[in-house]
């Protein structure tokens, strides 16, 4: 399945979330996905966008791991089943809005949470999305100034 409809299922499955451990679990599940976008970009994608794209796997992979939850009881994660990246620019555009549901459902958690186990690792999960969607964002910045700098070129 390609990046964007996964991006796409995974923020409905996040709208769609009820309960506390069912959006950790989306959380989780869309961090996850971040990670394999941003791994799979460091490796195949824009030269210019590699290292911003390995501190996106690093950042989002943090965010799983902060979230101590489980793969889903389905098997495999959704992001396993990504084949194809797709378009760069439509690929992280979706992913940065994906990132920014993924904060706003954490603080929701935070703000209601019981415990401080679940708020502190929710914090730190923010802060590790934040800093992801911080990413997304300097690698489109990158691409719109490579966009511009070949136009440049061709006009002049």
């Amino acid at each position: 399945m390609d990046a964007v409809r996964l991006i796409v299922k995974s923020r409905k499955a996040l709208a769609a979330g009820v309960g506390v451990p069912e959006l950790l679990t989306e959380v989780w599940q869309a961090q996850a996905l971040a990670q394999t976008i941003g791994s799979r970009l460091a490796v195949t994608g824009p030269p210019e966008l590699r290292g911003e794209a390995q501190g996106l796997a690093e950042l989002a992979g943090r965010g799983c791991g902060v979230l101590d939850r489980p793969p889903p009881a389905t098997g495999r994660p959704r992001a396993a089943k990504l084949t194809d990246l797709g378009e760069t620019r439509p690929c992280l555009t979706h992913l940065g809005g994906l990132l920014g549901d993924v904060g706003i459902a954490l603080v929701g958690i935070a703000c209601a949470a019981d415990d401080e186990a679940t708020y502190w690792s929710c914090v730190e999960a923010i802060d590790a999305a934040d800093e992801a969607r911080d990413r997304v964002r300097d690698m489109l910045r990158r691409l719109a100034e490579r966009d511009a700098a070949l136009l440049e070129r061709e006009a002049g």
